[in-house]
């Protein structure tokens, strides 16, 4: 299938938001439907400010291979630049998503290649991300590309602080 993977436009917000929220297939494959809260308005806001938070490419499919509800934007990979104090410049993959009907065709191979790339060309010296550990097809995917499994080799958790928690901790913050 002839596609291309490009840098995301502020008017692919709403293909973006679609694939995470309208349809809910992101979500809905993680299991996670009732966590999403975000919308168009706040990719926008958050992706194409003067700062972004995030950058973004999207897997776009020729008019005559549209999928069945009519769009042409497939795919997406969300990203952003972290910093370990070990090893200096990472890119953090937030989502790496292909729409059911299109998956198979090597969109999603080109997106993380894609993502690679930008990592090279801004010098970071990796590209992280994080994989639910019930999502076989996905750590199979990423293994074979040669991805490392962090908990198994290195015993790494993933930890959060969020909703009232996140709230306590802040309170409890010196104050200037």
């Amino acid at each position: 299938m002839n596609f291309k993977v490009r840098v995301a436009k502020k008017e692919d917000c709403k293909d973006i938001a679609r694939m995470i929220m309208v349809f809910q297939e992101l979500s809905i494959f993680e299991k996670m439907s009732e966590q999403v809260k975000i919308t168009h308005t706040e990719l926008e806001r958050d992706g194409f400010c003067q700062n972004p938070l995030f950058e973004c490419l999207v897997a776009e499919v020729l008019e005559e291979h549209k999928s069945k509800e009519g769009f042409t934007v497939v795919g997406y990979a969300l990203y952003f630049y972290t910093y370990s104090t070990w090893k200096g410049r990472s890119v953090y993959l937030e989502d790496l998503y292909v729409m059911p009907e299109f998956r198979g065709n090597g969109i999603g191979k080109g997106l993380l290649c894609k993502v690679a790339a930008v990592c090279k060309v801004k010098q970071c010296v990796r590209l992280q991300l994080s994989v639910l550990n019930w999502n076989t097809p996905s750590r199979d995917f990423y293994a074979a590309k040669g991805a490392q499994d962090l908990t198994v080799t290195e015993g790494w958790h993933f930890v959060r602080f969020d909703g009232q928690n996140l709230e306590n901790l802040a309170n409890e913050a010196p104050k200037d």
